[in-house]
This record gives structure tokens, C-alpha cells and sequence, in this order.
């Protein structure tokens, strides 16, 4: 029976178990925190169940008003506006760990019920490939003991950890990484976010939507500044709006606590100051004292695993998945890569992975969805599309729900009018965006969008308007 181990049990190391155990293969998971790994436990399962409530009170806060909906509190004076009172935080981030903690226990059950064995411990690769074609791998448990495992193949999938500012380092209490904020039992009063990419917009918009003052310090001209500008400029705009206050082209050097105060000192000696910090500057690769180097696995400067499309590294019989490869930090991309090593190594039909079918999606609110080239790819000339972008005003929908904010964006051919790309900048932008995924993994067309029905009112229906002005100009642009 063909031996497989798998060093990290995210949604990489998972995916892949479950399918190596369903080919027929012997599969052991070797995982030292909980299968999930930081995208259950950590990461993502955590934060969206804290953006889920996030996004209820934003609800109310934003649109009550306007739908006509009182809200019953203690306000003593009739002519002053009902308001949400506001959350236990405590509660919330009991809910978010227990959520957590279930979810990886699912996982567990799943992956053991399919035949694979779960191991505690960490892994690392020992030496060069043996001359029958195996690996060890040797495994050592929290009581340090050691177990040496031998394998024909082995999948790393060991994710990443926060960056840290050397004179920034957290202290779990007032200083935090986005691994700390869910031992909070209070909301933090000021909040400064260190960060303006994927994490640090959704961390910032989610504890301001709870009701903390946030200052978001961002060291480029804009939020997200690798995500559509159209869409961060929508962003940005809300943010501010709601009260936010959004520091452009300012870095932070150092923070430190002074009492029961953090000081955020920036590069050009400005200091702001507030009741917690969230430092959210990127990610490490787990790839360090795994023994990789020796066993011929070719690391990156960043010391991210490089790949091929098949999930193979530069060692014979050795895979990489996940956010240790620095391929698209999003779960669903590890699991696809961890099933591809497994399709490839067991010989099943694989197809490699293609990076232009992904969509992904940031759980601000509103949220921003994309899949397939971008507005960055057009205006450098990476491909000749055209584009149309309609506003959510304009949708019936989007008037009834007082949603103000927002926009569908499709990128097609100029010649066949296939879809290549899209942006959808709306609530629950991450359930829009699957039809323009499935056009652009399809090669559809936006005629074939424009023909399909849509349920009247709704917010898709702006999806099939886009089409049927991109299909327009098509055939104006053929006349």
C-alpha cells in the first residue's frame, strides 16, 4: 500500500488526506495544534464568525432608519435616535473559540472515518531520498519522544504565522496579532490597526462596526491595495464615512505600553496613541527547522516552499501546500493544492492549478469579491478586455434593502465576449461572485449571462445587466 504523510493538518493538509485516503492510499496527518490549522483555529473561522456579528450590528446602525425599524433601548430622552447598544465581547470570542474548536473536532472525525491516522506532534523531513524511492519523516510528540514515520511521499503543509515589528512585538494583552484578539473580554475603546491589506481592513471595519474608535495606519495611498482600486475607493469611503479614521501613507516603526495606553510611533516621528494595537503586517512561512533544505526542498528568499502547478517541490516526492508556498493565502487555493498532490503522486486525472479561476473575497462590509484577471491586469496592459461597472444604486434590490454601497464589475473579450474576470463590491459579495466564477472557470460568454433569467428584485440581477451592456457594446463595437 502506497505510504503517505502529511506535515500540517490545514485545509491543505485535510483536503489532501481525505482524497489520499479515499484513493486507497495509507495516509497519516502529522498536526501539533488541531486539523483546521490556523485557517479553523486561528484565522479564518475565527474572524468571519466575529465579522458575523459585526455585520448585524452594522445592519442596524446603517439602515434601521431608513427601513423604518425602532430599536428598543434605555434612552431616556424620546427625540434621541434608538441605537444598538453595543456587545459582549467576552461572549462573542467565547462563541468564536467554541465554534473554532468544533469545527476542527469535525474535521478530525471526518479525516479518521475516511481511514487516515492523525498523529500530535511536529514533523520534519529527514535526509535525501532513499534509494527505494521513500522519505522519513520523524515526528516529535509535546513530551519529546520521537517516531519515525517512513513514507513514498510527503505533503508539507505547515501555513504561516504573524510578522512581527522587532520593536512592535505583541504582549496578548494591549499589543495583539490576529491570533490574540479572541482572548479579549472587553472592547478595546481605541483601537489602531497596523495594516491595511486583507486583514487588517476586515479586523478594522468588524471593530468598528462593535464600537471601538479605530485608526487604521496604512503605509500606501489606499486600503487594500491589492484588491480593484474601484472597489478599495468604495472601501475607503465607507470607512471614513462611518467615522474611521484612515491614515494614508503612514508606517509604523514601533509600539510599546505605556500604562494602560499603546504608543504607535510612525516612521516620520508621529506618535498616535490608543487603549490596543492590532498589528496585522503579513505572514511567515512555517517552513523553518523542518529539515527541508537538507532534503533538497528549494526555499524562496521569503522561505516560502516554491512549487509547480502539480504542488510538487524541487524533491522527489515531495509536495507543498497552503500558505507555506505563498501561492494565494485563501483556503479554498490550499485545498485545491493539497488535492492536486494527491491526484498527481496516486496517478488519478489532475488538472494543474490555475490561478486565473480563483475567486476570493474580503469580509469587510461591504465585502469585495473578485475572480479572474483585474482592472490592475487591463490598465497594464495584461490583457485586452472590455469592462463595464454598474453601480448597486441603480438595482431595485439594492434600493429596498437601504443599500447604498456598492458595484458589479465584468471584464470580457473584446472579439468573443467571454468572461475573463469580475468584481463585486456588495453584502455578501462572496455568494454574488459565484456566477461570474463559474462563467470565467467556463469561458462563457456575457451574451450566455445576459440570456439567463434572474429572479426580479434581486441584487444578481445587476450581474446580467452588466452582461447585456458588455454584449451590447460587443455588437456596436462589430457594426
Amino acid at each position: 500500500m502506497t505510504r503517505i504523510v502529511i506535515i500540517g493538518g490545514g485545509p491543505g493538509g485535510y483536503e489532501a488526506a481525505l482524497v489520499g485516503a479515499q484513493l486507497g492510499a495509507e495516509v497519516t496527518v502529522v498536526d501539533c495544534d488541531g486539523l483546521g490549522g490556523a485557517s479553523v483555529l486561528t484565522d479564518c473561522v475565527p474572524s468571519k464568525t466575529l465579522i458575523a456579528t459585526a455585520e448585524v450590528m452594522t445592519t442596524f446602525d446603517s439602515s434601521y432608519e431608513e427601513l423604518g425599524i425602532i430599536v428598543a433601548d434605555d434612552t431616556p430622552h424620546i427625540e434621541q435616535a434608538a441605537r444598538v447598544v453595543g456587545v459582549d465581547l467576552g461572549k462573542v470570542n467565547r462563541r468564536v473559540k467554541r465554534l473554532a474548536l468544533a469545527q476542527s473536532h469535525d474535521i478530525t472525525a471526518s479525516v479518521t472515518r475516511a481511514g487516515a491516522r492523525v498523529m500530535r506532534g511536529r514533523g520534519r523531513l529527514e535526509g535525501l531520498q532513499a534509494a527505494d524511492g521513500s522519505r522519513k519523516v520523524v515526528v516529535t510528540a509535546a513530551d519529546g519522544t520521537e517516531e519515525t514515520l517512513t513514507a513514498d511521499a510527503v505533503l508539507i503543509a505547515t501555513g504561516g504565522h504573524p510578522r512581527e515589528i522587532p520593536d512592535a512585538l505583541p504582549d496578548g494583552e494591549r499589543i495583539l496579532n490576529w491570533t490574540q484578539v479572541y482572548d479579549l473580554d472587553e472592547l478595546p475603546d481605541e483601537l489602531i490597526v497596523v495594516g491595511s491589506g486583507v486583514t487588517g481592513a476586515e479586523f478594522a471595519g468588524a471593530y468598528q462596526a462593535l464600537g471601538s474608535r479605530v485608526t487604521l495606519v496604512s503605509s500606501r495611498d489606499r486600503v487594500l491595495p491589492g484588491e480593484d482600486p474601484d472597489a478599495a475607493a468604495v472601501l475607503e469611503d465607507v470607512f471614513r464615512r462611518r467615522g474611521m479614521n484612515v491614515m494614508a501613507r503612514s508606517r509604523a516603526q514601533a509600539a510599546k505600553r505605556v500604562g494602560d495606553r499603546v504608543e504607535v510611533t510612525l516612521s516620520d516621528g508621529r506618535v498616535i496613541t490608543g487603549s490596543h494595537c492590532l498589528m496585522a503586517v503579513g505572514a511567515i512561512p512555517n517552513s523553518a527547522g523542518m529539515g527541508l533544505e537538507e532534503a533538497g526542498v528549494r526555499l524562496k528568499e521569503s522561505g516560502h516552499i516554491w512549487t509547480d502547478k502539480v504542488s510538487r517541490t524541487s524533491a522527489p516526492g515531495v509536495y507543498a501546500a497552503g500558505d507555506v508556498t505563498g501561492i494565494f493565502a485563501l483556503a479554498s487555493v490550499a485545498a485545491m493544492q493539497g488535492r492536486i498532490a494527491m491526484y498527481h503522486f496516486l496517478g488519478d486525472a489532475v488538472a494543474p492549478l490555475n490561478l486565473k479561476t480563483v475567486s476570493s473575497n474580503v469580509f469587510t462590509d461591504p465585502e469585495i469579491a473578485t475572480v479572474g484577471y483585474t482592472q490592475a491586469d487591463v490598465d497594464a496592459g495584461a490583457i485586452d478586455a472590455r469592462v463595464v461597472k454598474l453601480p448597486l444604486l441603480r438595482n431595485p434590490r439594492a434600493k429596498m434593502q437601504g443599500i447604498r454601497d456598492g458595484f458589479v464589475k465584468i471584464l470580457c473579450r473584446p472579439g468573443t465576449g467571454i468572461v475573463v474576470g469580475g468584481c463585486v463590491v456588495a453584502p455578501r459579495a462572496s455568494e454574488l461572485i459565484h456566477p461570474i466564477s463559474i462563467a470565467v472557470d467556463n469561458n462563457l460568454t456575457v451574451e450566455q449571462i445576459a440570456n439567463a433569467f434572474t429572479v426580479y428584485p434581486s441584487l444578481s440581477g445587476s450581474i446580467a445587466e452588466v452582461a447585456r451592456q458588455l454584449h451590447t457594446r460587443k455588437r456596436a463595437g462589430e457594426a
